[in-house]
């Protein structure tokens, strides 16, 4: 089930990841936002995630998420992904592969978990989505 809510949600959190929109995160993110990924499971206020944004985006010019898939409902969201950037010292597009879920309320990204692949890694599909949230 695509909600509208869940749908504008997203559609603003692609553009903090891809149009470095920093201003937009405390409109996406709660005051606390709980993850749970390859740092362990932590509790990081919005201000604390954006610099971590801004620092993978200093690491890896021009990231891209690119999505195969996903799942929309009110309160939770799933995507399986990939990041795909171009290593600054080689010059070669690097992919790693993800599946990340999320919990939502009030509109806003309270909790998620993250399973990332080893950079290298990749999906079998041949096409990204055109969007995070265009139709399957």
């Amino acid at each position: 089930m695509n909600t509208p809510s869940t749908i504008e949600l997203f559609d603003r959190w692609e553009l903090v990841w891809h149009e470095a929109r920093y201003d937009l995160i405390p409109g996406c993110l709660a005051s606390q936002y709980l993850r749970h990924d390859q740092k362990g499971d932590r509790t990081v206020s919005s201000d604390a995630y954006a610099a971590e944004i801004r620092e993978v985006h200093e690491a890896r010019p021009g990231i891209r998420v690119l999505v195969f898939d996903h799942a929309f409902s009110e309160d939770r969201a799933w995507f399986r992904f990939a990041f795909q950037w171009t290593d600054v010292q080689t010059s070669h597009v690097q992919n790693q592969a993800g599946f990340q879920s999320y919990r939502i309320a009030g509109g806003k990204l309270v909790e998620t978990w993250l399973s990332l692949q080893p950079v290298g890694s990749s999906w079998p599909d041949p096409v990204a989505q055109r969007s995070w949230t265009s139709p399957l």
